[in-house]
């Protein structure tokens, strides 16, 4: 699998970009991906254990989280920047506004933005020269062309397949990307089911320039999950990843005895803000913690191909190997 359009607007050696999670994506993964040729990203609460107590608490972790990365690499990555469509403590505005201060401080390479408008935002950080990317809550082509208009250099386009939340539109992976890609000039990165070199081709065969990837990076040496969650995702089998409708959009995660609570609340008509709100600090106690029981393990549909824990580094070249295996086996069919 060769570089492409985003290699170069990155500076990255190759098209694989990990998705920022909460909790999962610390400066040891971030920088671990980005070593291996890829796209680091951290993501919020990024090296934490415990939720912030303020803005002010939560700007000094990232802060730190950020340095550290720099500390690990000389390689770009990227910083995890949301932009939360509704009014909560440690996800409103005024946290999002002074993350961005401590981007540009800190002279951050790429930003994920990630929310529902891709104005907030993106005008400071292309005037810093930083690389934007947008990945759209909801995705669909009219918020593609917004992002465009809006000055975004790279769509993350993420279909309903991946872990943890996706937009309301619930479009999968497959019939979104080419909608999406016949619709904007800017390049495209896919995300939602994609594990493996054999997606990565498919992504890449439908307009894609490169791949968002989360789920398969907690199965990582470097990644914090706790070997509980580890154990679990690995031990997972296709039919094993349910959904609920919340607040921030679609919820993917693991079926267990918490998502079969979430799932019974969801038909005895709870909001979705009151499945947010239910949800929300239980992926702390799941993917962190190792409770597997009372915990939320999100991660996507294709779960059930992952069987092993291995280092970052080991799972891009991996990507890269069965690419080029899968696209030999095209060629010659």
């Amino acid at each position: 699998m060769k570089g492409t359009i985003i290699c170069d607007l990155l500076g990255i050696k190759y098209p694989i970009i990990q998705a920022p999670m909460t909790w999962i994506t610390s400066a040891e993964l971030v920088a671990a991906v980005s070593e291996a040729g890829g796209l680091g990203t951290l993501g919020p609460n990024a090296g934490a254990v415990t939720p912030p107590s303020s803005v002010v608490e939560a700007c000094a972790r990232l802060r730190e989280q950020i340095r550290k990365v720099m500390s690990l690499t000389g390689k770009p990555f990227a910083v995890n920047l949301a932009i939360r469509a509704f009014d909560l403590p440690g996800s409103s505005k005024n946290y999002s506004d002074e993350f961005l201060r401590v981007i540009l401080d800190e002279k951050v390479p790429v930003v994920v933005t990630v929310g529902p408008s891709a104005d907030l935002y993106t005008k400071p950080l292309k005037q810093a020269g930083i690389k934007v990317l947008h990945r759209a809550l909801p995705v669909n082509v009219e918020a593609a062309r917004r992002a465009e208009n809006a000055g975004v250099d790279i769509l993350i386009a993420v279909g309903v397949d991946g872990g943890g939340h996706s937009g309301l539109d619930a479009i999968p992976t497959l019939s979104l990307l080419p909608q999406i890609v016949d619709a904007v000039k800017i390049p495209v990165v896919a995300g939602g089911g994609i594990v493996d070199g054999r997606g990565a081709v498919a992504a890449l065969a439908l307009g894609a320039a490169g791949i968002f990837m989360g789920t398969r990076f907690i199965a990582c040496s470097e990644s914090p999950a706790h070997p509980k969650a580890k154990q679990v995702l690995m031990d997972s089998i296709d039919d094993q990843t349910v959904t609920v409708i919340t607040a921030s959009g679609v919820l993917r995660s693991h079926r267990n005895p918490f998502m079969e609570h979430c799932l019974s609340l969801a038909a005895k008509g709870a909001t979705p803000m009151e499945m947010y709100l239910v949800e929300r600090g239980a992926i702390k106690t799941g993917l962190l913690d190792g409770d597997v029981v009372n915990g939320n393990l999100t991660w996507g549909a294709s779960a059930g191909i992952i069987k092993s824990v291995k280092t970052a580094r080991d799972i891009v070249h991996d990507i890269l190997k069965e690419a080029d295996e899968v696209l030999k086996k095209l060629h010659t069919a």
